[in-house]
């Protein structure tokens, strides 16, 4: 009897509870509304979302080849853009896009990028060719853009957030002589910029060296250029004496050998420039000559950057981690896209390494952007080659990174930050011109 006094009492009192929520929410009509608006937005989740299209958008600006893979997503208007672009081969890399990359994209989670890249990567059982991967780096950059529209954040936020406000870029500096060029570093220098590249006309000084012998004797098309590499080796030093005498300490002076010089002569020149202070020398060494980096170390100072040229990841491994170079020097498209650039990036903390990544104007605007957003997230930061946008690319590419003062600035947007007019960028279709024959003077192949 005193139990089902106790349960009634419990019955009335629960009622009375029940009663008196109720009596609240009635006299507080907005009590519910004013609970659920305070639940934080994050705790609502993503919905899935589905790739539904993968196209290749192919252009030629200002001259060199690009390429854009564009991700469509089950969410109508949501999509992303990345850079895929190899200008010397570009129809091979838009066939692999269109003929292979979008029927393995279709219907996969839009979120699991790394599981897609390594997926991708494996899916033709033999990888690591600059075609492929560039693929692979196009359809990666696209899925990180969105990602960062998904969070409503630019991507170096999803990177980790700002290690700097903006970028510090270096530009390129070139002349006919020693003066030209360090004239133009001066007016650089009043533009803000603190580091520059220095250059003597092209790479190896291609272009001012007269006419070779295998020209005169009908040897190999009229378009392939002539590098004197014993002129070559004289100039570099006195190139950098005059800069350095016309310009002063304040400026940071960079050099490409851009891998035209004999192993051994290429470690005499470094050494020669040695009292000029290099922030960089680039290149000295093709990928097949990576064994004389030992021989380079042991003779000079002079820090040294590599890595343009690497098509698999691994290949920066051996040569890191027993500090044979100071930069890494990566084209992101090159190698994978921004998931495998991150992971380079980190092994070259662990090693003292910095980052200087690859960006010159056969990069688009995409692609600097995927740049850009790795280098504000990174600690082991070390420079970023310049990029230098034309009007009409700025135009095609709206949100491209800018410049100012020498620093490179992104878009504080979703995402990657940069769109594309694809009806303006079909007004400028891609060739198959490529200038990228150099030879000695009897003809001989010069290996960049």
């Amino acid at each position: 009897m005193k139990e089902q006094k106790n349960n009634t009492r419990r019955n009335l009192l629960k009622g009375l509870g029940i009663g008196t929520m109720a009596g609240m929410l009635g006299m507080y009509p907005n009590a519910k509304a004013a609970t659920e608006k305070e639940k934080p937005s994050y705790l609502n989740g993503l919905p899935p979302l589905k790739i539904t299209n993968v196209k290749a958008i192919g252009l030629a600006p200002s001259g060199s080849n690009l390429i854009v893979i564009k991700v469509e997503t089950s969410e109508p208007g949501l999509y992303g853009l990345g850079c895929a672009t190899f200008t010397q081969r570009a129809f091979a890399v838009i066939t692999a896009i269109e003929k292979y990359l979008k029927e393995f994209c279709v219907g996969k989670d839009v979120d699991n990028i790394e599981d897609m890249w390594q997926a991708a990567f494996v899916s033709s059982y033999w990888r690591n060719g600059p075609v492929l991967n560039n693929a692979i780096s196009g359809l990666d950059q696209a899925l990180w853009d969105i990602k960062g529209k998904r969070a409503n954040m630019p991507v170096y936020q999803l990177l980790g957030g700002k290690c700097r406000f903006a970028i510090p870029c270096y530009t390129h500096a070139s002349g006919n002589t020693p003066e030209e060029a360090a004239n133009q570093v001066s007016s650089y220098m009043e533009e803000g910029y603190r580091y520059v590249r220095i250059q003597q006309g092209g790479y190896g000084g291609a272009g001012i060296s007269g006419e070779p012998d295998f020209k005169k004797q009908g040897f190999a098309r009229d378009t392939d250029q002539y590098m004197d590499q014993g002129k070559y080796r004289k100039d570099v030093p006195k190139l950098f004496e005059t800069v350095r005498r016309q310009c002063g300490e304040e400026v940071e002076l960079l050099h490409d050998i851009h891998e035209r010089l004999d192993p051994i002569d290429a470690i005499n020149v470094v050494k020669s420039v040695e009292p000029y202070h290099p922030f960089f020398i680039e290149d000295p060494f093709s990928p097949e000559q990576m064994e004389w980096f030992k021989q380079l170390r042991n003779a000079t100072t002079v820090p040294l950057a590599m890595g343009e040229l690497f098509n698999n990841i691994n290949e920066f491994k051996e040569p890191m981690t027993n500090r044979l170079f100071d930069y890494i020097r990566i084209h992101i498209s090159q190698i994978g896209g921004i998931s495998p650039a991150m992971k380079v990036a980190r092994l070259g903390e662990f090693y003292g390494i910095k980052t200087a990544w690859h960006g010159p104007g056969d990069v688009s605007p995409v692609g600097h952007a995927a740049n850009a957003h790795i280098d504000l997230a990174i600690w082991n930061f070390g420079i970023q080659e310049a990029a230098r946008i034309s009007d009409l690319s700025r135009e095609i590419f709206p949100g491209s990174p800018t410049m100012k003062d020498g620093y490179m600035w992104v878009n504080e947007v979703p995402g990657l930050g940069v769109d594309i007019n694809e009806k303006l960028a079909a007004k400028y279709p891609m060739h198959t011109n490529s200038r990228w024959t150099v030879r000695k003077f009897d003809g001989t192949i010069i290996r960049p």
